[in-house]
């Protein structure tokens, strides 16, 4: 699922700090396209705040022009301590994700909080090498689905795991399940 605004004005971050951005480096929107692999009519939507993009998308176009996917949807007077930006919206009501914060590791490291209603799912695009995950299910039941197998976990558990693979998160069972995700690289 794409980036959605939701009641956070994470578009509006968005757009400003991509257009801002962009500008600073001297790229047109067409370079930026090419650089990052997303195409220019999505960089213009995403710098008119009218996105329609990818999670992974964002990190390209984060990648392109040399900063963080936390530096493109955070509030630019936000600390990286206290981000607080819904940046994914799923099909169910209680279905979200929420970049917390960040914090310096070789290159970032990302606190997250997911839910997602009963049944919804998330399909990531696997991310740069390098890349790892870190979940703590809070409540419900989670299935992670890596390259290389199935994981059930309930609350209290937890999977560590490289990122730089295509996974998916499961909603497993009648509630909605909470879970924190680091990610690390």
């Amino acid at each position: 699922m794409p980036v959605h605004d939701g009641d956070s004005g994470v578009l509006a971050h968005v757009a400003g700090n991509v257009r801002r951005l962009r500008q600073e480096r001297g790229l047109s929107q067409a370079t930026l396209a090419e650089r990052s692999g997303v195409s220019r009519r999505t960089i213009i939507n995403l710098e008119a705040g009218e996105a329609n993009v990818s999670l992974s998308g964002l990190d390209r176009v984060a990648d392109a022009l040399s900063t963080r996917f936390s530096a493109l949807v955070a509030e630019p007077s936000a600390p990286s301590t206290a981000i607080n930006a819904l940046a994914w919206r799923g099909a169910g009501p209680e279905s979200s994700a929420s970049l917390l914060g960040s914090a310096p590791a070789l290159s970032e490291a990302q606190l997250w909080s997911w839910s997602l209603s009963p049944g919804d799912r998330y399909h990531a695009e696997p991310d740069p090498a390098g890349w790892h995950e870190l979940l703590l299910v809070t409540s419900g039941r989670l299935r992670l689905e890596l390259e290389d197998g199935e994981t059930l976990l309930g609350p209290g558990d937890h999977a560590i795991y490289s990122s730089a693979q295509r996974y998916a998160y499961v909603a497993v069972g009648e509630e909605a399940v909470r879970f924190v995700r680091v990610a690390v690289s």
